[in-house]
């Protein structure tokens, strides 16, 4: 079964095209790393998939059924999360907010959402998150709040855009290695999007890449080459493999570190 399927996709923001022709096959139960350069249109992918912005061509089909708005079945971490208002809750109040409709206030859930909400923190080993403060855990702890959010539901495709933002090493190998055990419990499909393909080296089954109104799907080997990234970046990439990493490289410039720090 195809967990995302692209056919002749064609996605467009007001006049500008981000993606054009693209045919895209996911598999039921594949961890994707999901990389390009900034405004290449990784978010926007994940907006069509949710159905939030409707293909100007082409058909995207979810779990093997037309794309629709407010899929239970697909849980998702967007990119930008303010946590300004909600710096006074629990890391159980947090969560469980998001449970109905991302309601703010104090919720009341029925007992089948407060298991649902405990089943949630479980997943991502946050029980002792759940009593404290949001205001009192770091950036890695509140990446496990919010990803226990995304999995509220039992969701069976995990959209997660940039988790890895602001986040130093250390924590981005929890995030990835906490992400890659669910992904394996749960026996669901994961599209993890990054600025840097090494902190997903170790988990991805497959990449894809955007750039250039253009997309490529396949295992790192196939798709993180010089002439496929040259196309991708439409200037020429040289890659370079060292001692287990890859470096992605423009004029001796490190690409996707330099898009990293750029965008933060």
């Amino acid at each position: 079964m195809s967990a995302v399927e692209f056919r002749g996709v064609r996605l467009e923001i007001g006049e500008r095209c981000i993606l054009a022709d693209a045919d895209l096959n996911v598999r039921d139960g594949e961890f994707v790393g999901v990389l390009g350069p900034n405004g290449a249109g990784k978010t926007t992918l994940m907006r069509a998939i949710l159905g939030l912005v409707a293909p100007a061509a082409g058909s995207i089909r979810v779990l093997d059924r037309p794309v629709v708005r407010g899929n239970p079945s697909v849980g998702y971490m967007p990119q930008v999360r303010s946590l300004a208002a909600s710096h006074r809750l629990s890391g159980w109040s947090f969560v469980a907010n998001a449970a109905e409709g991302h309601r703010w206030g104090l919720p009341v859930l029925s007992a089948a959402t407060r298991r649902d909400v405990e089943w949630a923190l479980e997943q991502v080993g946050a029980q002792a998150l759940a009593k404290r403060l949001l205001s009192e855990i770091s950036g890695g702890e509140r990446q496990r709040l919010l990803l226990a959010q995304a999995l509220l539901g039992r969701p069976r495709l995990l959209l997660l855009d940039e988790p890895l933002i602001s986040l130093d090493p250390p924590h981005q190998r929890g995030v990835v290695e906490l992400v890659k055990h669910i992904q394996r419990e749960l026996a669901i499909t994961v599209l993890f999007s990054a600025h840097e393909l090494n902190p997903l080296l170790d988990a991805i089954d497959r990449v894809l890449y955007l750039g250039n109104r253009q997309a490529a799907l396949g295992t790192v080997d196939e798709v993180i080459t010089g002439p496929s990234l040259s196309r991708l970046y439409g200037a020429e990439i040289e890659v370079l493999r060292l001692n287990g990493r890859i470096f992605v490289l423009s004029g001796g410039l490190e690409v996707e570190r330099d898009e990293h720090r750029h965008h933060a």
